[in-house]
């Protein structure tokens, strides 16, 4: 049982408000996860087996490292929505907060009685973030809404990689974090709006949708020019320069140079100017349409030399690189920890764990990440009692009945 006496108080431009997580993975908890990173009070229900992100990725000493970050900052409170009991006490909790974040199948909160009508008639002012594959309503909004299957159909993983093989996919939830970020920037939309009408909405945010809209150059070029967009690789298409280059030693640089003053730089920094007066090469449109003989040209340079050169003499120029890093690269890199972007909190397990620092930076609301994720049931018996003035008695009742669950509390069925 956690100590809610010697919690840090939350700060940021979301403190006071309280947000309710409901669902489990990724897109959900990562929106609740922006919440808490920015001050609000976010408590997630979690079931008794565990948010199926506790079994994602690694583990260490018998603990999730991706809930560690998943988790952060937030109160979790294990009770049992496939009960009556356990509904009702998510009911009440719902009713007395300012946010609830939901990824369930649409249809299935309205199941539970816990739909927008029924809460949002004893709360007008809540605000509900629902997060699902393809949205509250449509033809296909009764379909699993796996983050690769919406990425998959938003065409997004079709523009994605080489020409000359099947799509890949980036190693990380990409469709899930686009989602979840959309549907945080959505609830502070909601809550501003509420401060001006005093009533909550409704935040509609599909996967395949977030995917989709980072399809925007190629949607009006469809429409006029028939033109069906498709795997370019590592260029960006109708850019160039603006790829990766290889080294010397073997290893990737990026090179972005599309610009016309740009261009200029790095043709004189390779000691070819001549090559701005290239009809091929001499604006950004000539060179876009010679894209290959102009990469041609930069890779023939970056091949004769050492990566550290090469950064150095880009960087030197105001050339826009960089290269390639791994997380190794990442953890070396001293501009990471100036700007907190690698935060090191406190595990009682695992020590100090380091997770992903906040983004954006407020200059004077800053957030703050409060405490590592915690386990299942961390905070039931706080939430029970602070949240719903659930005396001792009570609480222990429903954790022999199976309703609730968390240290220190019954196990179910235990008659002691």
């Amino acid at each position: 049982m956690v100590d809610a006496r010697n919690e840090p108080k939350p700060t940021g431009p979301l403190a006071g408000l309280r947000a309710i997580e409901l669902g489990s993975t990724v897109a959900g908890p990562f929106c609740a996860r922006l919440l808490a990173d920015f001050g609000a009070d976010v408590i997630k229900v979690e079931q008794a087996e565990g948010d199926a992100v506790r079994s994602f990725s690694h583990r260490h000493k018998g603990r999730s490292l991706y809930n560690a970050s998943m988790q952060r900052g937030k109160r979790i409170a294990s009770i049992n929505l496939r009960t009556d009991e356990g509904r009702a006490l998510v009911r009440r909790l719902c009713e007395a907060s300012d946010i609830v974040v939901e990824n369930f199948r649409p249809g299935t909160l309205e199941k539970w009685g816990l739909g927008y009508d029924a809460l949002s008639a004893v709360n007008p002012g809540l605000v509900m973030v629902r997060i699902s594959g393809f949205g509250q309503d449509g033809p296909y909004s009764e379909r699993g809404g796996y983050g690769v299957v919406c990425e998959a159909i938003s065409g997004l993983r079709e523009i994605t990689g080489d020409p000359d093989r099947p799509p890949p996919r980036a190693a990380t939830s990409l469709t899930d974090y686009i989602a979840g970020l959309y549907a945080a920037f959505g609830t502070v939309m909601a809550v501003l709006e509420r401060s001006r009408t005093g009533r909550g909405q409704i935040i509609d945010s599909a996967l395949y949708e977030g995917s989709f809209s980072f399809m925007e150059p190629h949607i009006p070029t469809y429409q006029q020019l028939g033109i069906v967009a498709e795997r370019a690789g590592a260029h960006l298409p109708g850019n160039a320069p603006n790829s990766i280059y290889p080294t010397r030693e073997g290893g990737n640089i990026v090179i972005a140079a599309a610009s016309d003053a740009v261009f200029a730089r790095l043709a004189g920094l390779m000691g070819r100017p001549e090559l701005t007066g290239d009809a091929r090469f001499a604006t950004a449109v000539a060179r876009a349409e010679n894209m290959a003989a102009c990469d041609e040209a930069v890779e023939a340079w970056t091949r004769s030399l050492d990566m550290a050169d090469l950064d150095a003499a880009l960087h030197e120029s105001k050339v826009p690189a960089a290269p390639i890093y791994t997380v190794e690269d990442i953890f070396a890199d001293p501009h990471y920890r100036h700007r907190d972007m690698l935060v090191d909190v406190e595990d009682p397990v695992l020590g100090p764990v380091t997770v992903p620092g906040i983004v954006p930076k407020l200059s004077e609301t800053p957030g703050a990440i409060r405490w590592a994720g915690r386990d299942i049931g961390a905070d039931t018996h706080d939430v029970l009692q602070g949240e719903l003035d659930l005396g001792d008695p009570e609480i222990e009742t429903l954790a022999r009945a199976g309703i609730v669950a968390g240290p220190g509390l019954p196990e179910c069925g235990d008659a002691s």
